[in-house]
């Protein structure tokens, strides 16, 4: 499926202010203090995770690149409502928090010719989610969601197919990667983010919920932030 190609970043949203759908529960992990937050605007290295496997070989996304793409991500996140329920926001605030330092998600643009680049679409962008720990318990429900809002909402930026996979220090991180490639499978055939991969697990199963050995053995129902 191809895309109406446009520049990413083009909706410009005025750094800082997000739009608040969801309702504010207090949370003793969550803070409106802008002191602890980078701004929308910044790219600070040192207060994102470095990349992984999934994205080294390929063209990182970095500086003015990053920051782009962030900032459309944090409009779609906010549309499809994407949320850190632990720190009650807007999951693309985590890069933003200084408090964990190590946690969000990191881009690359994929290289044509790579040994696992997908050929069924010609621009194709990689996006790795780090946690906060290896035993996040929210890391399977905010991959595919975020999978399903840049690809649902692919009219907003200029890619084909965003390819989503959470970082190897999650315990459950084979058993979730398998699931979103089998989504990325269904979705270049269907076109549809919502649609369950054949044959394999069900779409809103956890990985964490399944005894390990039984990964493909799903028994929740859809449970991504939609």
């Amino acid at each position: 499926m191809v895309s109406t190609p446009n520049i990413y970043g083009t909706r410009d949203t005025p750094p800082g202010s997000e739009r608040v759908r969801m309702p504010s529960v207090p949370s003793p992990f969550g803070s409106d203090d802008g002191e602890l937050f980078d701004g929308y605007d910044e790219f600070v290295p040192e207060h994102i995770p470095r990349p992984g496997g999934f994205l080294e070989p390929h063209d990182l996304l970095t500086g003015a690149d990053h920051v782009a793409f962030h900032r459309l991500t944090r409009e779609c996140f906010e549309d499809r409502t994407v949320y850190d329920m632990t720190f009650n926001y807007n999951l693309a605030r985590l890069n933003l928090d200084t408090r964990h330092e190590s946690a969000g998600y990191r881009y690359a643009i994929e290289r044509d010719g790579a040994g696992d680049a997908v050929e069924d679409a010609d621009r194709v962008l990689r996006a790795e989610f780090t946690p906060t720990t290896p035993f996040c318990p929210q890391t399977h429900t905010l991959t595919i969601g975020s999978f399903r809002a840049w690809n649902g909402l692919a009219d907003r930026h200029e890619y084909d197919l965003v390819r989503v996979r959470a970082a190897p220090m999650h315990h459950q991180s084979g058993a979730i990667n398998e699931q979103l490639a089998e989504l990325e499978t269904t979705y270049l055939e269907t076109g549809a983010v919502t649609a369950d991969p054949e044959g394999g697990t069900a779409a809103g199963s956890d990985p964490a919920e399944r005894p390990i050995g039984e990964e493909r053995t799903g028994r929740g129902s859809p449970d991504a932030p939609f």
